[in-house]
């Protein structure tokens, strides 16, 4: 049954890839440029426009809007990277590590605009591309640091610096880079989290570095929220200090948030149940750290 379950879930990854990568081939290239880190191409086919990063393996979207209705979310992910609010309702110093084209940061300002949300972005050229196509802007509670993410998490520790709703969204383009996968790298982000804070990652559900990545957390974290839907090729990770809540108190907020996230087309009452602490990896592999890294794993294969 397992196994039936992965190959539905690889098969629909699979399709929603090649419908992208079709749409793509009909799209209108409206930028393209090669940064210091990546290709970056901007295309818009009708409504819908969209950041791609260029690698060896395939075009792969990383943001898509749509311009007549800047708020509704396109992807899956992306709508439930809001699952973590479950958790901490309230958020008022967050961190997102990736940009992209802005939308993420853009709902979080506007569902909490008296929070503070600092976002990561290591590279200037993403940057300028969300402003320029995707309507991002900052303000006075939204700011952009052009650097790498783990190097400010480490900074912002030495700093005592807390945040109670993290989001960890960087992607090379091909994966998630390798130094924001360790054991090492988690710790950081553990220090810099409110006793009450929420860790919200994401990752990919058929992976590789699946069984590697979900031990690691586990290691760190103890028992988090593995959340997966079948019509996604992501998963993300939901962690936190304290222990988890029952499923009847993520029920109880879903309740009381879900018009708020209507506009974003955040199905949040769907959510709870989909929340699961069941062990789906193999406890017996590595865990990743600095010195063993998803590099040495790739490079074994």
């Amino acid at each position: 049954m397992k196994s039936n379950r992965n190959s539905f879930t690889a098969l629909i990854t699979l399709s929603l890839i090649m419908l992208s990568q079709l749409s793509s081939s009909f799209a209108e290239t409206l930028h393209e440029e090669r940064s210091l880190y990546r290709d970056i191409t901007v295309t818009e086919i009708g409504n819908r426009r969209c950041l791609l990063f260029n690698v060896h393996r395939g075009d792969r979207n990383q943001t898509c809007i749509y311009t007549d209705d800047l708020d509704r979310l396109v992807f899956d992910y992306t709508r439930m990277s809001f699952a973590g609010l479950l958790l901490a309702p309230n958020p008022q110093r967050i961190l997102i590590i990736g940009l992209g084209g802005g939308t993420l940061p853009l709902a979080f300002n506007d569902l909490f605009p008296t929070a503070e949300i600092d976002v990561l972005e290591i590279d200037q050229a993403v940057v300028n591309v969300a402003e320029e196509y995707f309507y991002f802007e900052e303000n006075d509670q939204m700011k952009v640091t052009v650097e790498d993410g783990r190097v400010f998490i480490k900074r912002a520790g030495m700093r005592n610096q807390k945040f109670d709703y993290i989001v960890l969204d960087a992607f090379s383009g091909d994966y998630i880079p390798e130094h924001m996968l360790t054991e090492e790298f988690l710790e950081e982000v553990k220090s810099i989290m409110t006793d009450d804070g929420v860790l919200v990652a994401n990752t990919f559900s058929t992976s590789r570095l699946y069984d590697h990545e979900s031990v690691t957390y586990q290691r760190v974290f103890g028992e988090f929220f593995n959340f997966k839907l079948p019509t996604s090729g992501n998963r993300i990770i939901i962690a936190q200090l304290d222990t988890l809540p029952p499923r009847g108190e993520l029920v109880t907020e879903a309740q009381s948030m879900a018009v708020k996230l209507e506009k974003f087309g955040v199905p949040l009452l769907e959510y709870p149940r989909r929340l699961s602490t069941r062990v789906d990896w193999d406890m017996s592999r590595r865990i990743l750290t600095d010195q063993f890294s998803p590099g040495n794993l790739l490079q074994e294969n």
